[in-house]
């Protein structure tokens, strides 16, 4: 005769199993692949993966000072809650016109070579607007594409160098350059090419892009960023020699896979 108590066991153990698989998953054999979990709905995947676009906060005033330096208009706006010193590229502006800065790529304690001026704060805009313009209307930077995070200020670029221009002897071209940037890390590197990009008094230094026909614009082995203390202009053809650094990170987002630091022009 079975026990009482036996039966009584297993009646329990049975609810209690049915209580708790009500909305469980089902087991799974030894081995097997847990079952997947539910499929999020359509918008819920794109609300997580697209977030919404933050807009880009801006100041506004009158301009109580403004000064041309190399390809760059600097300004000083006076706004409802103090001065905005801001840069673009060369525009015309005078004082007291209004204008409206969006607050794009902030420079902390900055200083300007060729204004031999420090900056506590000063922002490389895109583009700085005049009351009652737009953008796409004809202002500075009308346009242009917002930048990136830690991308170069805007400056003034002429046509990409297509003609290919000779390299003297011991120099190396633009295209070299990249494809050995790796070996060339660390050693002094000779270049040869047109110039067509200057920004000029960035983090202490001067900024160029160089050129020589060779690379390609696609993957952008065509161009060979340059740092230094000399002063170039844009349409330049120029030898010059620098150290070579490859993976080079100057933080805030200014990294960089080839880049020739402290040029110097060769006679």
């Amino acid at each position: 005769m079975t026990d009482p108590r036996h039966v009584l066991f297993l009646l329990v153990i049975a609810l209690a199993a049915a209580a708790g698989c009500a909305g469980q998953p089902t087991a799974t054999a030894r081995g097997a692949e847990p079952p997947a979990p539910a499929t999020q709905a359509p918008a819920a995947i794109a609300a997580h993966e697209t977030p919404a676009p933050t807009a880009v906060a801006t100041a506004s005033g009158a301009v109580a000072e403004t000064m041309d330096a190399g390809s760059y208009t600097y300004v000083r706006v006076a706004t409802d809650t103090g001065d905005v010193w801001a840069a673009a590229s060369r525009f015309d502006i005078k004082v007291g016109d209004r204008v409206t800065v969006p607050l794009e790529m902030p420079m902390r304690n900055f200083h300007s070579n060729s204004l031999n001026r420090d900056f506590p704060v000063i922002y490389f805009t895109s583009r700085i607007i005049r009351e009652g313009e737009t953008a796409e209307a004809g202002g500075p930077g009308a346009g242009a594409a917002q930048l990136a995070p830690g991308a170069h200020p805007p400056a003034q670029p002429v046509a990409a160098v297509t003609e290919v221009v000779p390299q003297p002897a011991g120099a190396t071209s633009v295209a070299k350059v990249w494809e050995g940037r790796k070996v060339f890390a660390g050693q002094a590197v000779t270049v040869r090419g047109k110039v067509v990009k200057v920004n000029a008094g960035i983090m202490g230094r001067n900024w160029i892009h160089l050129q020589d026909g060779t690379g390609s614009a696609a993957d952008r082995t065509n161009d060979l960023t340059a740092t230094t203390s000399a002063e170039f202009s844009v349409g330049d053809v120029v030898t010059v020699t620098g150290i070579l650094a490859a993976d080079k990170d100057f933080g805030a987002g200014y990294a960089y896979p080839v880049i020739l630091e402290n040029v110097r022009p060769v006679k």
